[in-house]
């Protein structure tokens, strides 16, 4: 049913001091697109921590923060870059769009189909996007299981000896003891330029098989 401008804000103001009354305040969540004085300062930058609640968050956590946190984490530089598109064999697009949504989409766009005619690009994503529609191969998976998807393939890397030992390392003995459900000492295995990947296999994807 429409209502009038002001009616909205009655109806926002009330449900929100309900829940100050009810000492939930965490229950609010405040959710914002790009920048403005208004929307960075007020509304992002003061209203949830007067209200008291945790749960606010930015345009940059679906988009450039969280895109740089990539290779900030596994690399160490923390900012904007690109990939090697121009000599690309082998393209895995997971979960994302570089047609239509990545930060350098005309660059994506020239050179998507160099690479489908040099070689294979393959899409796991849910949803039909305009990469998918272009791909060799499409996965599509159920929303929400990225994670059990990626450590699957961990798993089978690990436990089939599929993994780089260049890169990685490998166990001392040169015996791959990663096994289904097996526990691994970790001292057993020499690491290069990963860093606790039996504690990984340990903590979490010793039981994650496909």
């Amino acid at each position: 049913v429409p209502i009038r401008w002001d009616e909205a804000l009655d109806t926002l103001a009330d449900k929100m001091m309900e829940l100050r009354k009810n000492n939930e305040p965490e229950k609010l969540m405040y959710m914002r697109g790009r920048y403005s004085p208004t929307s960075t300062d007020l509304f992002y930058g003061t209203l949830p921590k007067i209200f008291g609640t945790p749960n606010y968050y930015s345009h940059s956590a679906i988009c450039a923060e969280a895109e740089k946190m990539g290779p900030g984490y596994t690399q160490g530089f923390f900012g904007y870059r690109d990939y090697d598109l121009a000599k690309t064999k082998c393209l895995v697009v997971w979960g994302c769009d570089p047609l239509s949504s990545n930060r350098q989409v005309p660059n994506a766009i020239a050179k998507f189909s160099d690479i489908l005619d040099r070689g294979t690009v393959i899409a796991v994503d849910p949803r039909m996007s305009a990469s998918v529609a272009k791909a060799n191969e499409w996965l599509p998976i159920k929303p929400g299981e990225n994670g059990a998807l990626a450590a699957g393939i961990a798993h089978v890397l690990l436990t089939e000896g599929l993994w780089s030992k260049e890169f990685v390392g490998s166990f001392k003995d040169g015996k791959n003891l990663f096994k289904t459900g097996a526990t691994v000492d970790e001292t057993a295995f020499a690491e290069k330029q990963t860093h606790g990947i039996v504690k990984f296999w340990n903590i979490e994807l010793k039981d994650r098989t496909p």
